[in-house]
């Protein structure tokens, strides 16, 4: 039985781990099993500073023979170490989830001896879960680079999503920073992950991750530009099927490394990452036009917000005959908004009133648009600058929670901008 030492630090160290969204998967109950991961078979709960906590989020060990120096569980750290079982792993699941703690499991260990050897534990764990215990619910499994691809590939077969986190974002910080590991050992598991998992899309009886793979970046640990961290994530998304590429703000953890910052990089720049993601994502726009001139993203305005004052030469737009792309560019319209105005117009020409119902964000929009011919917004540059640098920057720098009501428009709590 793990006890509660063991599980306090083993549960501490996995908290840097931010890539463990529970969607996409529709593994349903087996008569006599447990657990249910079919559509809403996952419900989220949020603790204060907004973080998913409907998954158990564990190691099963801390004990890495790695040295990557931003990580928290380093060899050379002094913290106190634990490993568990696979039977106690598989036990603490099944009595949480009994208890309607948790909806499933996100698995992830150091390099615990080996990386073949890790590798072994964490798959006899999910075997042990699916097989023994007759788990359904969701499982996440960090993928461990350097293992041999035969574990992680019977390993696809049980768990419902899997991530191989890139963390630093060009082989030159790797080396500097993780020498251990290499561009190579990530990338090249995310291939053929991304390949079989295409491949059982044709087999009706093979479900080899069907929730898909995500990764992770650290940000600000190494000195790589917005530029470098959104092109990388675009050549995922495209060359690898990626679900999601997941941003964590470097929060220092080794002060005793000259090339590590002293002080956290801020969730600002994260937030700013997720925008551009989102654009890349849902709005059809590449990594080329988020990127400012200088390499980075605007600290200033959000990404899309910055596109359209670098382009005004574009603007105003009639909504009533743009097309549906060319709407989802304009601040303010996101894509929900964008198909209430494609819907709406097929019965009659809107005007700023019907607009308003919508919920579009006319303080940002109105720039940008007309509607029956008519304009509402500013013609002055620094205006518009001004109405869209306060509106960018509402909901400063945090992350959501649901106890508090922060000053912020829907268009933002749903991911829209």
């Amino acid at each position: 039985m793990l006890d509660e030492k063991r599980l306090n630090i083993l549960t501490e160290s996995a908290k840097y781990d931010v890539s463990c969204s529970s969607s996409g998967s529709s593994r349903k109950n087996t008569p006599g099993g447990i657990g249910n991961s079919h559509y809403a078979g996952i419900c989220h709960s949020f603790t204060e500073d907004g973080r998913c906590i409907s998954l158990l989020k564990i190691l099963l060990s801390n004990e890495c023979a790695y040295d990557c120096q931003y990580c928290i569980n380093r060899r050379s750290n002094d913290l106190p170490r634990a490993t568990a079982s696979p039977d106690e792993i598989c036990e603490l699941v099944i009595n949480f989830y009994k208890r309607n703690y948790i909806e499933g499991l996100f698995l992830s260990s150091a390099i615990y001896k080996s990386a073949n050897y890790t590798m072994e534990l964490l798959l006899d764990v999910v075997i042990k879960l699916r097989k023994v215990y007759r788990f359904n619910g969701y499982i996440h499994l960090k993928g461990i680079p350097n293992a041999d691809y035969n574990l992680i590939s019977r390993a696809g077969l049980f768990v419902d999503r899997m991530s191989f986190n890139i963390e630093l974002p060009t082989e030159k910080s790797l080396k500097l920073l993780a020498p251990q590991k290499s561009k190579t050992s990530i990338i090249t598991p995310m291939k053929s992950v991304a390949i079989e998992h295409i491949e059982s899309k044709k087999d009706r009886l093979k479900k080899f991750l069907p929730a898909g793979q995500t990764t992770q970046m650290i940000v600000g640990a190494s000195p790589e530009s917005d530029g470098h961290i959104i092109r990388l994530s675009q050549a995922l998304y495209r060359n690898y099927k990626l679900k999601r590429v997941y941003y964590s703000s470097y929060i220092p953890t080794n002060t005793k490394n000259a090339m590590l910052p002293t002080a956290p990089v801020g969730l600002l720049r994260e937030h700013r990452l997720y925008q551009a993601d989102w654009l890349m994502r849902f709005y059809g726009f590449t990594a080329e036009e988020i990127i400012e001139e200088n390499g980075n993203l605007s600290q200033e305005y959000d990404p899309k917000c910055a596109w359209a004052l670098r382009n005004m030469h574009l603007f105003p737009i009639e909504v009533n005959t743009a097309p549906p792309e060319i709407l989802l560019r304009v601040p303010g319209i996101g894509f929900k908004g964008a198909s209430k105005i494609v819907a709406a117009r097929k019965y009659g020409a809107l005007t700023f009133e019907d607009l308003a119902r919508m919920r579009i964000v006319l303080k940002r929009a109105s720039h940008f648009i007309t509607a029956k011919g008519k304009f509402y917004g500013s013609e002055n540059l620094m205006q518009i600058k001004n109405c869209l640098s306060i509106e960018s920057n509402s909901p400063i720098n945090e992350q959501l929670t649901l106890f508090s009501t922060p000053n912020i428009n829907g268009s933002v709590l749903s991911g829209e901008i």
